[in-house]
């Protein structure tokens, strides 16, 4: 079973830019999804971008669709969620998970790994 792990969360400046990652160990499987969610204080964790590892499609949500980009490392086992222009309203836990669904929906993504906090100040 693949474990999940979000790292480079940190303390940035609005427009700044940032680069999440997410180190799999353990074999992420051609038919999984890969997803970035968040939580900011005080809210329900959201979907943030997802990529299936197959063949590298992504989906963002449309508030950080143009600003945010997801990718992979194959030989790294690893997914990244590149962020540019951050705003304040970014600020949040960071996690990742995976999923056998090209979705959305929080509830179809399992594997959750510890996330990683990304504050963006005014």
């Amino acid at each position: 079973q693949v474990q999940l792990q979000a790292s480079g969360g940190g303390v940035v400046q609005a427009g700044d830019s940032l680069r999440l990652s997410c180190a799999a160990s353990g074999r992420i499987y051609s038919s999984y999804i890969m997803g970035w969610f968040r939580r900011a204080p005080g809210k329900d964790r959201e979907f943030v971008a997802a990529m299936r590892w197959s063949n590298t499609r992504t989906m963002y949500a449309d508030s950080v669709r143009g600003r945010f980009t997801v990718s992979k490392d194959s030989a790294k086992n690893t997914v990244y969620l590149q962020m540019n222009s951050v705003k304040p309203e970014d600020t949040a836990v960071y996690y990742c998970a995976a999923s056998i669904q090209f979705t959305m929906q929080t509830s179809e993504y399992f594997n959750w790994g510890q996330g990683t906090l990304v504050t963006v100040s005014s």
